[in-house]
């Protein structure tokens, strides 16, 4: 009898659970806010470069996070940001023409051309991600570390499985379970 545990509420778990799922949402909603009025890119670029748009952040980031992958077309970095190959064309452009990318013929296939990074663009992004690592460090200055490891591993495997949601529904034209089953 000393490990059983006295339930006097069958639904607490229940409501305990929807209510950290309602939590989760509204912080999602305040987070989602802060995310498309892009506070950080906007924070970044004040400091950092202020003739920029966002735009031109997004496709500094897509390169990054498309070179270790191999190379980067135009159309690597339409499909990293989620947009038309000829909008990600024009803004590719522009930042040739600022310097911070430029294209090359790709080395496994002459008749493809690759978007790399100058010098130029590298050193942006890196005082791009040193703003954001002050906004973060800011925010975080009073967590104990142990809180900070256990959010970073938790918010990665949220926004990991956010993306697999994502990348299914767009597999399957954007339905839902639901909405395929006819329920």
């Amino acid at each position: 009898m000393e490990n059983a545990v006295l339930k006097l509420d069958p639904d607490a778990d229940n409501n305990e659970a929807e209510a950290n799922r309602a939590a989760i949402g509204r912080s999602m909603g305040r987070w989602r806010i802060l995310i498309g009025r892009r506070v950080m890119a906007r924070l970044a670029i004040k400091n950092v470069a202020p003739d920029l748009e966002i735009t031109h952040l997004d496709v500094l980031d897509a390169v990054s996070r498309g070179e270790p992958e191999g190379e980067v077309t135009v159309g690597t970095i339409a499909d990293l940001m989620r947009i038309d190959p000829s909008r990600a064309s024009r803004i590719v452009a522009d930042m040739v023409t600022r310097g911070a990318l430029r294209r090359e013929a790709s080395q496994t296939d002459a008749r493809r051309i690759i978007v790399v990074m100058t010098d130029l663009g590298r050193k942006l992004m890196l005082e791009v991600k040193a703003v954001k690592r002050s906004v973060i460090e800011s925010i975080l200055a009073d967590w104990p570390e142990a809180d900070v490891a256990l959010f970073a591993g938790l918010f990665d495997r949220f926004v990991t499985g956010f993306e697999q949601v994502y990348q299914a529904r767009e597999k399957d034209g954007g339905q839902t379970a639901t909405e395929k089953s006819g329920t």
